[in-house]
């Protein structure tokens, strides 16, 4: 089943779009841009959005909808966020198709449909969100309003990767209306203290949390708060965001409320996100050469086992003890398929549950039946053993639980060797080029500074941690004087 992939070594890029095609997540589709989620891929996903959705209601938020379009005149109605998305917009023109009459089959546009005002595909959703908040908030009594959406977006991207970069993706956005600034500051470190919580438990991908430069912020925040994890290439990808709004959309939008004291008073806003990116994070971070390679807690199947019989009454006597340790471990709320398909022989299930990047593989023979054992296999380190059948109950869960540790530990290690500090500028040339991952260095807090940087080597500060201790320097460009450390990096 791997024998197709590429070598992470030879050709990272070409590994990564062949192993989410082969494996089974996603594929390109007949739109230019676009991909198809395949339903191993959405089961994932699914994962995903259900352990974060709990973790969005237990800090109080409520999910809505809201339209995917959003008329001109809304969109632009906050300038920083309309100016920042402006070149990625899909925009709705005309309402009607009609029959060609110059080519008989065929449609074109009616050109007496257009729309008296352009609806902008939403790129997110702040205008279409903000404009209807006017209607919901009047006074101090409908804040704090809490609200998350999971939806779809899309931001015309001329180069596409599937999961990393598509021109529609999935995502939830959470926005929130609150009274103080302080409040709304809270919950947008809150709001990124959840995702780096969701992603080192749940995917074992470490992030380092911090915020961006202006250069970097969000379109219309103030302030944008984010969390970023290395590749297995050394480069970085940005895996979340939480933007502190200020009153900019409630300004923009004419959202006030009536005060405790009676005065009139623009709210203030957060705004958060993560989307289908994270399944590239996934991929990237922990796959191998064979396939990939899943964590426990996001793996749709986590057990996985493989009958070795000859003739029917093997396999009903292999069933019959599967079947009873499969009821066992699911009610422990571990999912166990039991690959008893007669269409294919064991050594072509193993290649593809590997691929898949199953947890822990159990195969069961004859052999083991007599002596009341099964072999075992985990896919992070292929180790193998043989366990007593009748211990499996009691085995599994906690080898599913040294898998997740596991994982994310050799994920921990690899950014700690991929994370080098450097006080000249030749020097950080050089570990770009050559051993890459995140380059602390001295900046000296200007754009000019940043951007000279990014043209000549392509890296980018991908954040100012929010740990960063303060230690004098001096910028490895300008010469400036420094207080601390920033993180560089070659980027996705």
């Amino acid at each position: 089943m791997s024998k197709g992939l590429p070598k992470r070594s030879e050709d990272y890029s070409l590994w990564y779009n062949e192993l989410v095609k082969k494996a089974g997540l996603a594929e390109n589709s007949a739109v230019r841009g676009c991909m198809v989620i395949k339903p191993y891929g959405y089961a994932i996903w699914e994962k995903m959005q259900r352990v974060l959705d709990d973790m969005f209601k237990a800090t109080g938020h409520e999910n809505a909808y809201f339209p995917l379009f959003v008329p001109k005149s809304l969109f632009e109605a906050e300038e920083q966020n309309a100016e920042g998305f402006a070149k990625e917009c899909a925009v709705v023109t005309h309402y009607r198709l009609q029959a060609d009459p110059d080519n008989k089959g065929k449609l074109r546009v009616d050109p007496a449909a257009r729309l008296e005002e352009e609806l902008i595909v939403r790129p997110t959703s702040e205008a279409i969100i903000w404009s209807t908040y006017k209607n919901w908030i009047q006074s101090y009594r409908d804040l704090p309003l809490l609200v998350n959406q999971w939806a779809n977006v899309v931001r015309w991207e001329m180069r596409t990767r599937l999961f990393l970069r598509t021109a529609e993706f999935l995502w939830q956005e959470g926005h929130t209306a609150h009274a103080t600034a302080e409040e709304a500051i809270a919950e947008t470190e809150q709001m990124l203290h959840v995702y780096a919580d969701f992603v080192e438990n749940y995917m074992a991908v470490p992030v380092v949390k911090g915020i961006k430069t202006p250069n970097e912020r969000f379109a219309g925040a103030l302030e944008t708060y984010c969390i970023e994890s290395l590749m297995q290439d050394g480069k970085a990808l940005q895996t979340g965001t939480s933007h502190f709004l200020g009153q900019n959309f409630a300004e923009a939008f004419d959202v006030k409320f009536a005060t405790k004291e009676g005065g009139l008073e623009y709210v203030w806003g957060t705004s958060w996100g993560v989307s289908t990116r994270l399944m590239g994070a996934l991929i990237m971070t922990h796959s191998d050469d064979e396939g990939l390679v899943l964590p426990p807690n996001l793996a749709p199947i986590q057990v996985v086992i493989v009958p070795i019989y000859k003739g029917e009454e093997q396999l009903a006597q292999i069933s019959e003890k599967v079947n009873r340790l499969k009821k066992e471990l699911q009610a422990k709320g571990i999912s166990v398929k039991f690959d008893n398909r007669d269409t294919e022989r064991p050594g072509f299930k193993f290649a593809e549950w590997e691929l898949k990047g199953v947890p822990v593989r159990i195969a069961i023979g004859n052999r083991d039946l007599e002596n009341g054992t099964a072999e075992v296999a985990r896919r992070d380190t292929k180790e193998k053993s043989t366990q007593q059948f009748d211990s499996l109950g009691s085995y599994i869960p906690a080898l599913l639980e040294e898998i997740q540790a596991s994982i994310f530990n050799k994920a921990l290690q690899h950014r700690a060797e991929h994370t080098t500090k450097v006080d000249s500028y030749e020097e950080f040339k050089q570990v770009l080029e050559n051993k890459g991952g995140f380059v602390l260095a001295h900046w000296d807090g200007t754009p000019e500074t940043e951007e000279r940087i990014k043209e000549e080597t392509k890296a980018t500060i991908r954040c100012i941690a929010l740990d960063a201790a303060e230690e004098d320097g001096v910028d490895m460009l300008s010469g400036k004087p420094s207080k601390r450390r920033v993180y560089f990096a070659k980027a996705y």
